[in-house]
């Protein structure tokens, strides 16, 4: 029989080589699929401005990650998995062009379900950011997350969400019991990186300083969070 601390390995190992697997070779086709998937989920969240996310705190983030489609699988352990894409302020105060990042982490306890759900990640820490950009960050324990104030105002923001450095917004398909992020793991895709700007070796420095071209997609991307940073 093995040990409950054994069987928690097992599962995330499991649900790393799955990801592995499922990832394969990055094409710039799938990137750009990214990207619009991206946009169409941020058009979805602020399409209702009384559960959108307040537009002055877009207007005042350092980045913004959009995940979409983020799969949440669990039978007593679980796990959950995404591709999305991830902006910064530039140097002239506009967002930059997208990085790419997956979402990980495997959870514990007694829960049943499963769901799909697109993650909307504001950044409020530049420090949060910078750390970002090594290429591993783990929410909750290198920067502290909590659910984001919904409506165009944040007074009704508690103390925990204004202390925390990265507020979170998902919106849900399916059902699921027991959701955190704590302790998921963002990471950068460096090949889907290479892949959407068509060059090797490209930097998450070179994309947020628009030292590479971009694809169309990255502009509209760009100036849909225009349209809703008021």
């Amino acid at each position: 029989m093995l040990k409950l601390k054994e069987k928690v390995f097992l599962g995330v190992a499991m649900l790393a080589a799955l990801t592995q697997l499922w990832g394969g070779v990055a094409t710039a086709s799938e990137q750009e699929n990214t990207v619009n998937q991206a946009i169409a989920v941020l058009d979805k969240i602020m399409e209702i401005p009384e559960s959108a996310i307040p537009p002055n705190l877009l207007s005042n983030a350092y980045g913004i990650a959009i995940i979409p489609g983020v799969i949440k699988g669990a039978f007593i352990l679980g796990g959950r998995y995404g591709e999305g894409v991830m902006l910064v302020r530039d140097s002239g105060g506009g967002w930059s062009n997208p990085t790419f990042l997956s979402i990980g982490g495997g959870s514990l306890g007694w829960q049943i379900g499963g769901q799909s759900t697109d993650v909307i990640l504001v950044f409020k820490s530049q420090s949060s950011i910078e750390n970002i950009k090594k290429g591993k960050f783990t929410l909750g324990a290198d920067a502290a997350v909590a659910a984001g104030p919904v409506g165009r105002r944040v007074e009704g923001a508690t103390d925990v969400m204004l202390q925390a450095e990265i507020l979170s917004y998902s919106r849900s398909r399916g059902f699921f019991a027991g959701v955190s992020l704590e302790g998921s793991v963002l990471q950068i895709l460096w090949q889907d990186n290479t892949a959407y700007y068509g060059r090797d070796s490209v930097t998450v420095e070179d994309i947020f300083a628009g030292r590479v071209s971009a694809p169309a997609s990255a502009e509209t991307l760009r100036s849909t969070l225009d349209k809703y940073a008021l």
